[in-house]
């Protein structure tokens, strides 16, 4: 059987202690349709995971964590749910202000 993590576009642990995964398939059909800007921003998303300057629970999914870090003209959010002991990539994109939201982690 083959080794999940191939599939894997990234496997970053975050400052919560939970690793956060996105596919190459779910980047390309979801992340880049989406937010076309996010296309050659992986490495950026990856660092916002392992090194955010903000972490923010949802007002409205107590599952879901955005994580900010600022870039060279505005803020990178990634969008995260939490299952169990790992979480995965929901969506990602830049943005000018931290959305409302309770504070779990700060730098």
């Amino acid at each position: 059987m083959a080794d999940m993590s191939e599939h894997y576009l990234f496997d970053v642990l975050t400052p919560l202690g939970f690793k956060v995964h996105c596919t190459h398939e779910y980047w390309d059909r979801k992340i880049i349709v989406d937010h076309p800007i996010m296309a050659t921003r992986v490495e950026d998303v990856k660092r916002t995971l392992a090194n955010p300057a903000e972490i923010r629970q949802s007002r409205t999914d107590e599952g879901v964590y955005l994580f900010y870090t600022p870039d060279e003209k505005r803020l990178v959010c990634a969008v995260v749910r939490q299952t169990d002991d790992t979480g995965f990539l929901v969506t990602s994109y830049p943005t000018d202000k931290i959305k409302e939201g309770k504070t779990i982690w700060t730098k």
